[in-house]
């Protein structure tokens, strides 16, 4: 049967705490009080949608063979290109063969469950085994409830046949232009509507009504449902559409507000992916997407359901956690407060699109060369190898790095050079099977950039373009926090 192989997420270090926001407003909104509690995940300055479903891709192809994927698609509301295909810059990302089919979703909060829907029937009909994505970094007017409610994260699921860790019962969608909120092109941030209608009008009789067509088709009954993922903005709504669909309350699967936030059209699948680290064989699960319609997908887990999850998956994500309480930094970071950065910071950013294209795997994959006489790694590659006692002309091969743990040799902590987060740690860094390279250091504590630290490699924004609104992607090192460091040390 169809359905899927692995599952993976991401989800920002960052926290931002709700309380702060909600101080940083009383004088004018005290009602923001209300949702003070908990905290949100929050995207650095150099994470994007595209950065963060690079690592849920990570995340769920971790110790699988990646050329078995045949097409991307990826899904979100918040994507940084609106004509560049994201997904090819994902695929470029992972050093996934040139072909390989990519396809950008949008539109629509349900744009996660309809790309995963549209993958499941693809892969039916003979598509190949599809990695569906879904990433949202949104942006929220200062001072609303979205500042509070929003969260960033993504996930990943790939889609096949054979050895599925859940198969696919059925699926069902309904559309209807219900419009709850929308943006209109160019407008910055969302316009909501009244938000008890939207629950009683829109939650409260569409979702039920599609619920109950797909249990129909599906020939099963409401209390055969063993885990209800929805993950709706408002709190009691998941509760309420179950109880309307007759779905048993034990089986709504919380939907991590207080901790993760809400991830738009990433929630639903970040949500899937939770309850499939705990799901049991046997297990029926439904989803649920809702955004100008509904779609239900209803999955049954397999003996292999242990098998989804081989990264950290989104417990692991959350644990690895930084809490964050200045909320003028958050503001400076999302682009909502522009800060005078200084002399340092005015320089032009234009890309050579033609540079770019002929070593796109070079900054794009991270892909350096290894010499097949001498066994050196250098990056990047080059025709003449950099072997002390052999510069040997034409013997490089391609050698991937982004996989590969590397130990910091020397580092700096530079205040001087403009960051959007200073200081600016960098340095050299020396790969485990070899390979050197300067890169930066983020994601980390004075505490962790010392001399023989194991790091790392993610994918980053490097910098704005912002003349000519392109995003410039880059590999960093980040503390390797599923290493045993202390182990690590003793070496």
């Amino acid at each position: 049967m169809v359905g899927i192989i692995a599952a993976g997420a991401y989800v920002p270090r960052l926290r931002l705490q709700r309380s702060a926001v909600a101080a940083a407003h009383a004088w004018f909104a005290p009602g923001l009080a209300a949702l003070g509690k908990g905290e949100r995940a929050m995207a650095g300055w150099d994470e994007d949608p595209v950065t963060m479903a690079v690592e849920a891709a990570r995340d769920a192809l971790e110790g699988l063979d990646r050329d078995r994927v045949a097409r991307i698609v990826l899904a979100s509301t918040s994507l940084p290109f609106s004509d560049r295909q994201n997904a090819g810059i994902v695929k470029e990302a992972l050093n996934l063969g040139d072909a390989v089919g990519a396809l950008d979703v949008g539109g629509s909060q349900r744009a996660g469950t309809s790309a995963l829907l549209d993958a499941l029937h693809a892969v039916r009909g003979g598509a190949g085994e599809t990695l569906v994505l879904v990433s949202e970094k949104r942006r929220a007017q200062p001072g609303s409830e979205l500042e509070l409610i929003n969260g960033d994260a993504a996930a990943g699921f790939l889609i096949g046949e054979g050895d599925t860790a859940a198969d696919l019962i059925a699926g069902h969608s309904v559309t209807i232009d219900f419009v709850d909120h929308f943006r209109g092109d160019g407008a910055q941030f969302d316009y909501n509507w009244e938000s008890r209608w939207v629950r009683d009008e829109g939650f409260g009789k569409i979702a039920p009504a599609a619920i109950k067509q797909a249990l129909a088709a599906a020939g099963l009954a409401a209390g055969d449902i063993d885990r209800f993922v929805m993950g709706a903005p408002m709190r009691g709504v998941n509760e309420a559409v179950a109880r309307a669909a007759g779905i048993p309350m034990a089986a709504v699967v919380a939907p991590l507000a207080d901790t993760l936030g809400e991830a738009g059209s990433a929630q639903p699948l970040v949500l899937l992916a939770h309850a499939l680290e705990t799901a049991a064989p046997g297990q029926r699960l439904m989803v649920i997407g809702f955004g100008q319609g509904c779609d239900v997908l209803i999955f049954r887990a397999t003996d292999r359901v242990a098998s989804a999850r081989s990264g950290l998956g989104v417990s692991g994500w959350l644990a690895r956690r930084k809490p964050e309480a200045n909320y003028v930094k958050y503001l400076a970071q999302s682009g909502h407060l522009d800060i005078e950065r200084g002399m340092r910071a005015e320089f032009d950013q234009k890309t050579a699109l033609t540079a770019l294209y002929r070593t796109r795997k070079a900054v794009l994959a991270l892909m350096g060369g290894r010499c097949t006489k001498t066994g050196v790694v250098q990056f990047p590659k080059s025709d003449v190898s950099v072997a002390q006692n052999d510069r040997a002309v034409g013997t490089q091969e391609d050698y991937p790095l982004a996989e590969r743990r590397a130990r910091i040799l020397t580092h700096t902590a530079d205040r001087l050079t403009y960051s959007p987060d200073p200081p600016s740690y960098y340095g050299a860094i020396e790969f485990e099977e070899g390979g050197r390279m300067t890169v930066e250091y983020v994601d980390c504590e004075p505490e962790d950039v010392e001399v023989g630290a194991v790091m790392r490699m993610m994918f980053r924004i490097k910098a704005v373009d912002e003349a000519r609104h392109f995003t410039k992607y880059f590999w960093k090192a980040v503390p390797d926090f599923r290493a045993d460091r202390g182990a690590a040390a003793a070496e």
